[in-house]
């Protein structure tokens, strides 16, 4: 950039660099989206559709920021966690958090029409905001995750039984009164007895949210190479297809230290499980470099 006597305006700039050695939470949300959803008439409790688009965008957020170790989403939000050593745009707060909100965003209003089957109108246009926190180890990133899934689980048995009790006939009021200092037992007790509604029935994308992080996936893993190849060439690919398979028995360090070209056949992938109990943390530490 060319210098000239206006560029002393530079200094008023005020770059806010995030913590080293800290993991960084970028978590987006959706603004306006309860007036967005009810414009593009999303389904009541949950669209399975704008969900879908949601981790969609999520996922291509992930393989744009190799940085993004795992990401959790439900509703119209998503949170996704940066490794401790990230040196993402030198760790500017300002500039992860709008690249990843833009990239986010874009992705959504892209393919929009795509998964909800009708095209976006101004100005019922999908905005998120976005913003960087950072946690100093795993178990507070741990905490983080669990309490946006506790989150999820208490909105969404609330929400299946409020749209329940309206789409029977009440008014929102009324649903809203009758909701009124219920707890968990007394929900799941209206779902069975007025709704007829096992809540364990209910899709787990619904109750748990999603989680994504880079996975080998089974037909990566099982693969079989039946090509047209000379023995040499088909050895070398036999080879190359052991290696991967050797990435259910790594362990975390182990995974860490692969060349980055080993790295990069692990492949985002979604998960519809409880991830504030350890059995999701154990069965995928290989795969989770936190």
């Amino acid at each position: 950039m060319a210098n000239s006597k206006f560029e002393y305006v530079k200094q008023f700039e005020q770059m806010q660099n995030l913590l080293p050695n800290t993991y960084i939470v970028v978590r987006i949300d959706g603004k306006g989206f309860h007036k967005f959803t009810k414009s593009y008439e999303f389904e009541k409790p949950n669209d399975e559709q704008g969900l879908k688009l949601m981790s969609f965008s999520a996922c291509v957020v992930m393989e744009t920021f190799p940085d993004i170790q795992i990401a959790y989403g439900q509703s119209d939000e998503f949170s996704f966690v940066l490794k401790k050593d990230s040196e993402l745009y030198s760790r500017r707060s300002d500039k992860i958090a709008t690249c990843v909100c833009s990239t986010f965003t874009s992705v959504y209003t892209f393919n929009f029409e795509k998964f909800m089957k009708k095209p976006l109108q101004f100005p019922y246009i999908p905005i998120f905001d976005a913003r960087c926190v950072c946690y100093p180890d795993l178990q507070n990133i741990r905490d983080y995750l669990s309490w946006r899934q506790a989150d999820c689980h208490i909105n969404n048995l609330y929400n299946t039984c409020f749209w329940g009790l309206v789409q029977k006939g009440m008014n929102k009021q009324e649903a809203e009164k009758t909701l009124a200092g219920t707890n968990a037992g007394d929900k799941n007790e209206l779902l069975f007895s007025k709704l007829g509604k096992n809540y364990n029935n209910e899709l787990e994308m619904f109750k748990k949210g999603t989680t994504i992080i880079r996975y080998p996936t089974q037909e990566r893993v099982n693969l079989k190479v039946e090509l047209d190849v000379d023995s040499k060439e088909q050895q070398k690919l036999n080879k190359k297809q052991k290696k991967k398979q050797k990435y259910k028995e790594l362990n975390q360090q182990e995974l860490n230290q692969l060349p980055n070209q080993q790295k990069e056949d692990l492949q985002v992938k979604e998960f519809y499980v409880d991830i504030i109990k350890d059995n999701f943390w154990i069965e995928n530490k290989a795969y989770i470099l936190l």
